[in-house]
């Protein structure tokens, strides 16, 4: 009977906690919602191009050759022409020092003194250095010192540089900017997930040269439905190409606890029971296929192969494998 009193206890308490969990993220939806209807967005068009384009995928989930350190994170160097951008940092799990970053940067001969700029896309674990930096609202490139420059860096919301490397000079952004031409935020899309509440998330827009607009998704938790409308109210040029994070962990995860899919509950603002699923796949694949870019390239650290799959055969020779070490390359 002691038995039965604390699991019916626990029951008990488990129903509450959704309960309240429940309620909190509907607040918040509407929260998110009011405050995206009420963001000033403005046409950036006509915002210059550059000439090139690189993606050089840092961090991610899958690599090129089994040299390069992998985990469930992110982080991209990209080239728009002269300008040099490190679009978020990886997780380094491992508070390890050299970070798996810093490591592959090395064996990639990627130097951090010839980063211009600095892009956060958001301020998760997996994107700004791990949980401490998370939890401590900083960023870091590895465990230890790194020394950069003063480089300004970009944020969708308040975040300092850490001890480890203190000289970047953070600069929030929240409403679509050019920052320099041919490169933009396309400012903050917010969303109030289940267990992360609050996420204001931006990404990178690039206009290449007689190409069209290429967009750098760090995770989509903005939903790549909303992305794609921010893109149509900030740009006349076409969606030439969209790489990145869309967060679809559907059938199975990079981050798992016994059998629960950790980056499932994560990426949605439903309870877990009306989580991401296959029809939030097919709506995505749709939404792209209405602005027919020329590449797609999705990335596996938040999203299964089951996902990977999907986006692949639904897009064929456009699509491009999103690797550690395979640099995805744009010329006007």
């Amino acid at each position: 009977m002691t038995v039965l009193y604390v699991l019916a206890g626990l029951g008990v308490m488990v129903g509450v906690f959704l309960f309240a969990k429940t309620k909190q993220v509907d607040a918040g939806r509407t929260k998110a919602m009011t405050e995206l209807e009420e963001m000033r967005v403005r046409k950036l068009s006509p915002f210059g191009s550059v000439d090139s384009l690189s993606v050089l995928p840092l961090i991610d989930f899958y690599a090129d050759n089994p040299s390069l350190q992998t985990e469930p994170g992110v982080s991209y160097l990209v080239r728009a022409g002269e300008t040099t951008i490190l679009l978020d940092m990886g997780m380094n799990a491992k508070k390890a020092h050299p970070s798996p970053l810093l490591q592959n940067m090395a064996e990639l001969g990627v130097s951090e003194k010839e980063i211009d700029m600095i892009f956060l896309s958001h301020l998760h674990l997996d994107h700004v250095g791990g949980m401490k930096n998370q939890k401590n609202k900083t960023f870091s490139l590895s465990n230890g010192p790194v020394d950069m420059g003063a480089v300004p860096v970009y944020a969708p919301a308040h975040v300092t540089a850490s001890a480890f490397n203190p000289a970047p000079v953070t600069k929030v952004i929240r409403e679509p900017v050019v920052l320099k031409p041919g490169i933009a935020s396309i400012g903050v899309i917010p969303r109030f997930l289940f267990l992360m509440g609050y996420t204001p998330e931006n990404a990178l827009a690039v206009n290449v040269k007689g190409k069209g607009i290429v967009l750098i998704i760090g995770c989509g938790h903005q939903t790549i439905e909303r992305i794609l409308d921010r893109a149509r109210k900030l740009f006349d040029e076409p969606i030439y190409a969209i790489i990145g994070g869309l967060h679809f962990p559907v059938q199975g995860g990079r981050i798992m606890i016994g059998p629960i899919n950790i980056q499932r509950i994560v990426g949605s603002d439903k309870p877990p029971w009306r989580g991401l699923g296959k029809k939030d796949v097919a709506d995505a694949i749709e939404a792209i296929r209405k602005v027919s870019p020329e590449l797609i390239a999705l990335s596996p650290h938040d999203s299964c192969d089951w996902s990977l799959k999907q986006f692949r055969e639904a897009f064929g020779d456009a699509y491009a494998e999103l690797k550690v070490g395979r640099e995805i390359r744009i010329d006007a």
